[in-house]
């Protein structure tokens, strides 16, 4: 499988990232995976998100988008009010029929290219409490714990590694 390198998200992609969202909510609550509940990220949500420039999308020739990543330069509603200089990653999706193609690596360390080309130091990131596995696979990308933070719904670990 060979996929475009990351571009920006535009108006003509929200349903798709809408729908690839869609897709992983149904699949993870269908293996007791708890990341993402079912309608917990709306259309019109996501369409703002673009137009804030935040979403990153991954093409594949043959599939179409089968990657994304939001790209933030501030995260308050998980950090609170660390100011410290880092980029932050939400949103990661890679499509299941790409999956274990390494997609999830390039898309990581694509982000991690960004904040270094924008000087910060840190990549955060963050996963639920109840989400071993996902918390497994970022610590397997350098990420380490350094906190946690608390909704009423939920619990957040929060992630970061030090950018070269």
């Amino acid at each position: 499988m060979t996929f475009d390198p990351p571009r920006a998200a535009t108006p003509a992609d929200v349903d798709d990232i809408h729908a690839l969202r869609r897709s992983l909510e149904d699949w993870m609550a269908e293996h007791g995976t708890v990341q993402w509940p079912r309608g917990s990220l709306t259309r019109e949500r996501i369409a703002a998100q673009v137009d804030a420039g935040e979403w990153w999308v991954v093409l594949d020739d043959r599939l179409g988008l089968v990657g994304t990543v939001r790209l933030l330069w501030t995260d308050p509603d998980f950090w609170g009010d660390d100011h410290t200089p880092a980029v932050y990653v939400h949103g990661l999706m890679v499509d299941r029929r790409a999956a274990g193609q390494g997609l999830g690596t390039t898309l990581l360390d694509w982000a991690a290219a960004r904040g270094g080309d924008a000087g910060v130091g840190l990549f955060r990131l963050d996963c639920r409490t109840t989400n071993p596995v996902l918390r497994t696979y970022y610590e397997g990308h350098g990420f380490r714990a350094v906190g946690q933070r608390d909704f009423a719904e939920f619990s957040c670990t929060l992630l970061e590694r030090s950018l070269p």
